[in-house]
C-alpha cells in the first residue's frame, strides 16, 4: 500500500552519527509513494553519501546553496514551493539553533525559512546536548512558531552515554509522519 503516493516530502540530513538511518527512512518513504528529495548539509555528508540518497529516491541530492548544474531554478525556492513536509533527521542542536535563530548560511536552513510546508525535527545529539537550557529554549522557539518535532528516545548513544538523544527508528518517525502530520483530519 502507498500511503503517501504522491506526496512531496523533503529530507534535510544533519551532521550526526544517526544520519545513517536517514537512508532507510529515505528508502522506506519512496516505497510509500513519497517523492523524496534529499538535502544533505555540509556536515550530514560526512556520515552519508549523496549517491546513496540519490539511489534510494531516485531524486537529485543537494548538497551547495549555489550548484551550477542544478540551479535553472533557485532551488532552495524551488524545493520550498514543492515540499509538503520538510523532515530534518538528524536535527543536531546545531541545525536547531539556526533554525530558531532565523540563520539561513546554508541550502537545508534556507529551505526551512522559505517553506511554507510543515516542518517537523527529529533530534538526535547527546543527551546533555538535547537536555542543554539554550537548546530547550530554541525547541520552545520553534514549538511556539509551530514547527513540529518528534522526541528523542533514550538508550545508547554513540557517544557512549546513555540517556535521551537517539534518533528514533525510521519506521517510528514513518509513523508519525503519516499519523500527525500527513493526516489531512488534523
Amino acid at each position: 500500500m502507498k500511503d503517501l503516493k504522491g506526496r512531496s516530502i523533503v529530507l534535510g540530513i544533519g551532521g550526526g552519527i544517526a544520519a545513517y538511518k536517514c537512508c532507510e527512512l529515505a528508502r522506506m518513504l519512496t516505497k510509500q509513494g513519497a517523492d523524496v528529495h534529499c538535502v544533505l548539509t555540509e556536515a550530514g555528508a560526512q556520515f552519508v553519501t549523496p549517491l546513496t540518497l540519490q539511489t534510494l529516491t531516485g531524486n537529485p541530492v543537494h548538497t551547495e546553496m549555489f550548484d551550477l548544474l542544478q540551479e535553472s531554478k533557485i532551488g532552495h525556492i524551488a524545493l520550498a514551493d514543492l515540499a509538503e513536509l520538510v523532515l530534518v533527521a538528524p536535527a543536531t542542536a546545531d541545525l536547531i539553533a539556526k533554525v530558531a535563530h532565523g540563520i539561513c548560511d546554508e541550502f537545508l536552513t534556507a529551505i526551512i525559512c522559505a517553506t511554507k510546508a510543515k516542518v517537523l525535527f527529529a533530534p538526535s545529539m547527546n543527551s546533555n546536548m538535547w537536555a542543554n537550557p539554550i537548546t530547550q529554549g530554541n525547541v520552545t522557539t520553534l514549538t511556539e512558531h509551530g514547527y513540529r518535532f518528534i522526541e528523542p528516545v533514550e538508550g545508547e548513544l554513540a557517544c557512549g552515554y546513555e540517556g535521551k538523544g537517539r534518533l528514533p527508528e525510521p519506521t517510528e518517525i514513518l509513523k508519525f509522519i503519516k499519523s500527525e502530520i500527513l493526516n489531512p483530519k488534523l
